[in-house]
């Protein structure tokens, strides 16, 4: 729950937890991440639980773990591109 709550509160805000807010350089990035792996955590495990009908194991182990990955990848991503050029700043001589 705390990846799904991190991940939506990056993404509306921007804001990034202390402990990762000196590597991340796309914050978007990271909280699509963030919301990706905290979602295939808790749809795992409320599959395994029965909550929800249920699929078949291979469903739930592939499909599961392709979200854990696909997350997984975009925070790696996030911390690895570099920065994008800011379009607020406009080049002094105006042209």
């Amino acid at each position: 729950m705390l990846a799904i709550v991190s991940g939506i509160v990056t993404l509306r805000t921007g804001w990034i937890l202390p402990t990762a807010r000196r590597h991340v350089t796309r914050p978007h990035l990271h909280g699509l991440g963030a919301l990706l792996m905290g979602i295939s955590v808790a749809l795992q495990g409320l599959l395994y639980f029965r909550v929800l009908p249920g699929v078949s194991w291979e469903a739930r182990f592939f499909g599961g773990n392709a979200l854990l990955l696909a997350g997984l990848l975009l925070i790696a991503l996030s911390q690895l591109l570099p920065l994008r050029p800011s379009r607020d700043h406009t080049d002094p001589s105006g042209v």
